[in-house]
């Protein structure tokens, strides 16, 4: 009886200890996820300034699989080089360790201070940092009351025979050790909790320092299981990174328990602490995977790319959504780059869209038309599967900035969704005209449309990448190269106009329908720029609506005198 109830406390102390974890990673990604997110995008210039970004996020974190989660987000969506996402990995793996080093010292007098500090600032705090700041507090004071309370209770397992013997039979071998370990921590997605509890029995004397160093090695190898079941499945690709951190651990561990004898006796006899022991082997494994393979992580890319390949563009579903995945749902900044990610592949749509409208206007292409009402209705459903996940998504709960980005997301899908529209409508309408009537272009018109068009594909690239950035210089790239672009729609329409006098009437048809698509693709065009005020933060802008209508009238205006004429 004491045995079942001594096992059924130490179940509900890893309970309070992997809650308490959850409170503090949810009270951090909220109050600082979307900041810590762009930390990683933007200081992985190298390998060790990546390694560096990784440890400091992951200590914040308190979880490399929040980490892993983050960076894989980062990789698939192509923000981030696989070496250096491999690099943050081995610092988010070390930062792991470092938190279990922390928590290994004994501050449980500081456990009241932070529940009551905590519960102060989120019962009175405002919506924001400061309210997250206290679930951080309670998070911190439950994690430090659970590890106290297993100490506690692990110490008279020593006298419960019963206990002590089905412990030791348990962790006798060391890669059924290993093995059960990793398990463990797979189903409790937590290291430092399987950590923990480690050092706990081995601070009791209830498994030997053989055991301990092949528990401490499944751990290691258990926390890499989460990430790679979770990554998307869609693209082998985008689980290069979370497999590439497993194979790391694995292969250090495997190495490791090759030599877990003669490395338990050297640490049991300069160190007389089988916990210390612990938590150092837990510290110097981590810090050995990060020196030995940060030199070996361009021949890892090249594994990694061989064996899981980009998936073929061919066998695509385009409509179908590949990135929503409504398991992250409760974490904000991966829900919001899921979605942001959705949004890029719209941009590729339109892109393609944009594409078959030339090859269909200027080549006479009637299967380019076909490809292009596809790719509409394609881009139509991805739409409104974006929409929908924001709308599942919400903004209750959510900081400041993932607020401001979740209504950019939303903002990019709309004008993306009207762009094509209008190409899928108007433009695509216009070409199919053109093709039933035989309509032939003069050869001046056809390349001025032709560079035209370039200009309106290359503004949709610098649109796509402010989007994804959130950099205002790339935002005032656009804002300037929409001003030219309609700029040069006058001066390929006064052009046309001018190159009309003297010819025969039936060409008046043809001015009318180049004039249309000009007129359209500089409509396109608008929604497309739009996102640089999102990035900016503009809010009165007068210019996109006074401009375009004049422009519309102007055209409009053009296209009647020549058909009374």
């Amino acid at each position: 009886m004491i045995a079942t109830i001594a096992l059924i406390e130490l179940i509900g102390y890893v309970m309070l200890l992997l809650w308490g974890m959850h409170m503090v990673q949810s009270g951090v990604v909220r109050a600082f996820g979307s900041s810590l997110r762009r930390v990683i995008g933007r200081t992985l210039g190298n390998r060790f300034a990546a390694l560096a970004a990784g440890l400091i996020v992951t200590a914040l974190l308190q979880s490399s699989t929040a980490t892993a989660m983050m960076t894989t987000s980062l990789a698939a969506d192509g923000t981030v080089a696989l070496v250096p996402a491999l690099a943050v990995m081995l610092g988010a793996n070390v930062g792991t360790a470092l938190i279990v080093k922390a928590l290994s010292f004994d501050v449980s007098w500081i456990v009241p201070l932070l529940l009551i500090a905590g519960y102060v600032a989120f019962r009175r705090g405002r919506k924001g940092v400061v309210r997250d700041l206290g679930r951080v507090g309670i998070g911190l004071g439950l994690m430090m009351l659970a590890l106290h309370q297993l100490v506690v209770t692990i110490q008279p397992v020593q006298t419960v025979p019963v206990l002590h013997q089905l412990l030791g039979a348990l962790t006798r071998e060391p890669l059924l050790d290993l093995a059960l370990a990793a398990a463990l921590t797979w189903a409790a997605h937590s290291s430092v909790a399987s950590i923990l509890l480690i050092m706990s029995l081995a601070a009791g004397n209830v498994i030997t320092p053989v055991a301990s160093i092949a528990l401490v090695l499944g751990a290691n190898v258990g926390g890499a299981i989460p990430p790679v079941l979770e990554a998307t499945t869609a693209d082998p690709a985008s689980r290069r990174l979370p497999i590439g951190n497993l194979a790391f651990r694995a292969i250090g561990a495997a190495v490791a328990l090759t030599f877990a004898r003669p490395i338990a006796e050297m640490l049991w006899q300069a160190n007389s602490h089988p916990a210390a022991n612990v938590v150092n082997f837990h510290v110097a494994f981590n810090l050995a995977l990060a020196v030995v393979f940060v030199g070996l992580l361009d021949p890892a890319e090249r594994l990694l790319a061989i064996a899981l390949p980009d998936r073929q563009k061919k066998a695509e579903r385009v409509a179908e959504p590949l990135y929503l995945e409504e398991t992250v749902l409760d974490t904000p900044y991966l829900a919001l780059a899921n979605a942001s990610r959705e949004a890029l592949r719209m941009g590729d749509l339109v892109a393609s869209m944009l594409h078959q409208l030339l090859q269909s206007v200027t080549g006479n292409d009637p299967e380019a038309l076909k490809e292009l009402a596809r790719n509409g209705k394609a881009l139509d459903r991805l739409q409104e599967a974006v929409k929908a996940y924001l709308m599942q998504l919400g903004t209750d709960g959510l900081s400041n900035s993932d607020a401001t980005r979740h209504s950019h997301i939303l903002d990019f899908a709309v004008n993306l969704g009207h762009a094509g529209d209008i190409i899928e409508r108007g433009l695509a309408d216009a070409a199919s005209r053109k093709l039933k009537r035989n309509i032939v272009l003069p050869s001046e018109d056809d390349a001025d449309l032709r560079s035209f068009h370039t200009w309106v594909l290359d503004d949709l690239k610098l649109a796509m990448a402010s989007f994804m950035t959130e950099d205002h210089r790339s935002a005032r790239r656009l804002l300037d190269a929409k001003r030219h672009l309609n700029v040069m729609e006058r001066a390929v329409g006064r052009r046309h106009l001018g190159r009309l006098e003297g010819r025969p009437k039936e060409n008046l048809e043809a001015s009318t329908l180049y004039l249309a698509i000009l007129r359209d693709l500089r409509r396109v065009n608008s929604h497309l720029s739009a996102v640089a005020y999102d990035v900016l933060d503009m809010t009165d802008v007068p210019e996109i609506a006074d401009e375009s209508v004049a422009r519309d009238n102007e055209l409009v205006g053009d296209v009647r005198t020549i058909e009374v004429e």
